[in-house]
């Protein structure tokens, strides 16, 4: 089930094409990474979302319904530039966004309270925002997000200005969002943080989609069939089910090997060849392509494509 799709969205600036037949299903209560270079056209799709903007043509539904302004109470929206009020309190501002979404005003200060507590931030409540350092913002911004408890949550580089002690505290909170229901849109640069949170992913590049679905398996996809062996015994040769790519013995007489498979073969074949050696296997696994690889490969390839199609 899909909490939002898109379906062949389309949105021009001028000349400028910003989205072209954009499709995309997001998974309820999961942690779709929303990637793509600068100005490849993720944050058009968000603002779309947010009905900051409209689409030229095109359908956004979420839970099945046509996208309304009914729905903005569902959704809760950080910013990659955040827009707090710097000279209200954070006390007063929190309850007006609070009661914007929806939230009475006695519910509202309960959640405050209970976010400021959680963030070991109870004092912050009488404090102008101006007052706080750029991180204690974030927090603040972060709160005001997620606080009416949205079934949709973008966040647009939600660790901007954090220190890593503090990235984690928001990771942690982030998966305790999903457990209890709600689905994460997450748009950022930093590959490590899909790596850590998202379970599905699309990379926009040049207004389209180049590629949707759950991380693990465009892993599987783009994994290059290359191992990594280390074992004592005598040096490797390339063999009928496997080329030997490079070899390096350390000081203590191990031998550190890049192995691919040949096409058709498999990973259990690979591994009786290489024991007809009679060798001592002390490790032996699979180099998977990071999101990081795959995200490179895919934006310069497709670049390519782009080029040679307008020779």
């Amino acid at each position: 089930m899909h909490i939002l799709t898109a379906e062949n969205l389309n949105k021009t600036f001028y000349q400028n094409v910003a989205l072209h037949d954009l499709n995309l299903a997001i998974p309820k209560q999961s942690i779709y990474g929303l990637l793509g270079p600068n100005g490849a056209g993720k944050s058009t799709f968000i603002r779309i979302v947010n009905q900051i903007i409209d689409a030229d043509s095109g359908l956004i539904t979420i839970n099945g319904e046509k996208l309304s302004p009914k729905h903005i109470g569902t959704i809760g929206y950080l910013p990659e530039e955040r827009g707090l009020y710097k000279k209200m309190k954070v006390g007063e501002q929190l309850l007006y966004l609070a009661q914007l979404k929806g939230l009475s005003k006695s519910d509202a200060k309960k959640r405050i309270k209970e976010w400021l507590e959680r963030f070991e931030a109870g004092d912050w409540l009488g404090k102008k925002v101006e007052d706080l350092s750029k991180g204690m913002q974030q927090k603040v911004q972060f709160i005001s997000t997620v606080m009416h408890e949205p079934e949709l949550i973008i966040l647009d580089e939600p660790f901007s200005g954090f220190d890593p002690i503090n990235a984690n505290l928001i990771k942690d909170e982030i998966l305790k969002l999903r457990e209890k229901g709600s689905t994460i849109i997450f748009s950022t640069h930093r590959m490590e943080s899909v790596e850590e949170l998202c379970d599905h992913i699309a990379l926009i590049n040049k207004s389209e989609k180049i590629i949707e679905g759950e991380k693990s398996a465009i892993k599987d996809e783009y994994k290059s069939h290359i191992f990594k062996l280390a074992y004592k015994g005598n040096q490797l040769a390339d063999n009928g089910g496997y080329q030997l790519l490079s070899s390096e013995q350390d000081l203590n007489g191990i031998h550190h090997a890049k192995l691919k498979l040949n096409e058709g073969a498999s990973s259990s074949e690979l591994l009786r060849a290489v024991l007809g050696h009679d060798v001592e296997i002390i490790s032996f696994h699979e180099e998977i392509p990071s999101i990081s690889d795959i995200f490179i490969k895919l934006v310069k390839d497709n670049h390519l494509e782009v080029e040679a199609s307008a020779q």
